[in-house]
């Protein structure tokens, strides 16, 4: 059976989701969403959720900028009856080094420039422990940290965006999976699924994270994405006391509480994790990021590890998302963020949607073109775990 659509968008993520939203929003019909699991089931629901400004990007300021006073308005725009549980208390970013602490000035300087009024600030180390007073790191020589900065729910922020989605006429799949990508010569013409049916459609979006490469591939794009793994383990609730987000680049750990009094820790670790579609978890990565986060935090040496997971980053060569047109005509990709693209979604919805309707997209997205690759211009990105 063969069924048509405007558009078919792969993917059911925060970003998937939101490009189905904002599509619709202006004005398209008959578009389909494809999830081969549950929405959030990849990326979107296995990260830690943070959103902030601090970023070394020109790129990434903007778009985050952007994202973060959706992200404040989220739940009334989308008319979401659920806390998507925002949690604007900071994010620490510790300087182990004058070095770099000097890079976090640099990045600081930059997103003051794009945007005056942003409040990121560097604190030495003082100050940094009146935030975090069970910090105990005798290398610590400071901190960027901006008070606007956070986490949020990734489940709900993805919910609320598919719900708004299908209010406005958007038909989402889920357990779903795509089997083929059909063209004729450099233009694509529709959708194979697992059970069969076709979808025929002029435009396809792929947002389907690290999958996006073997989704390419099936229409011979040659997309420059590795996936690879990260861990995140889960404590037993606990009395508030860890407002900020805190990121160490040095000892690559993340960790943030929840309301819920659970704390959410992380750890990258690029040299040793496996570059592949492996998502299981592994004994080692707990032992591992305890001995690592506990030299931060020894408070925490006593609390009980509850659950763990792993997801995967979609990693490019410079850790900067791939987003526009592709050499098939018809096929836009929205892809690459190297574990920081769940924040961007609000923004990164909007301009999808509007390079899919033939528009200038609001935020200049032209250094992300998967064309730079070929053309060496590459934009790394500094504040990346």
């Amino acid at each position: 059976m063969t069924v048509n659509a405007d558009a078919v968008i792969i993917g059911g993520g925060a970003h998937g989701c939101s490009i189905a939203y904002h599509m619709a929003k202006k004005g398209w019909k008959n578009i389909i969403l494809l999830e081969k699991g549950y929405l959030a089931s990849g990326a979107t629901g296995r990260c830690a959720a943070g959103i902030r400004h601090q970023f070394g990007t020109e790129i990434n300021i903007r778009l985050s900028m952007e994202s973060v006073k959706r992200m404040e308005r989220l739940q009334d725009e989308l008319e979401y009856d659920v806390d998507i549980e925002l949690m604007q208390k900071g994010y620490l970013m510790l300087a182990h080094s004058e070095a770099e602490l000097e890079l976090f000035r640099n990045n600081v300087d930059i997103q003051k420039s794009i945007d005056p009024d942003n409040t990121t600030e560097i604190l030495d180390p003082k100050q940094v422990m009146e935030i975090l007073p069970h910090l105990r790191l005798n290398d610590l020589v400071g901190a960027s940290y901006n008070e606007k900065d956070g986490h949020v729910n990734p489940f709900h922020v993805t919910q609320a965006y598919a719900n708004a989605a299908r209010r406005l006429g958007v038909d989402i799949r889920t357990y779903t999976e795509v089997a083929g990508i059909e063209k004729e010569g450099c233009k694509v013409t529709g959708i194979v699924l697992g059970n069969g049916e076709k979808i025929s459609t002029p435009l396809v979006v792929i947002a389907a994270g690290a999958h996006t490469k073997l989704l390419g591939a099936m229409i011979d794009i040659d997309i420059p994405l590795t996936p690879e793994r990260h861990q995140i383990m889960v404590t037993e609730p606990l009395e508030m006391f860890l407002w900020p987000m805190v990121i160490s680049f040095v000892y690559g750990t993340y960790y943030k509480q929840t309301p819920h009094g659970s704390l959410l820790l992380g750890v990258g670790d690029p040299e040793h994790e496996v570059k592949d579609f492996n998502e299981r978890s592994t004994w080692q990565y707990v032992k591992d990021a305890a001995e690592k986060i506990t030299v931060q935090m020894p408070i925490l040496k006593e609390v009980n590890i509850i659950r763990q997971w792993a997801g995967l980053y979609d990693v490019t060569p410079d850790q900067q998302g791939i987003v526009g047109p592709t050499e098939i005509d018809g096929v836009l990709i929205d892809c690459g963020w190297s574990g920081h693209g769940f924040q961007l979604a609000p923004a990164v919805g909007q301009t999808m949607a509007e390079m899919a309707s033939g528009e200038k997209p609001f935020i200049d997205m032209c250094c992300m073109s998967i064309e730079r690759f070929a053309k060496g211009e590459l934009i790394p990105e500094p504040a990346c775990v």
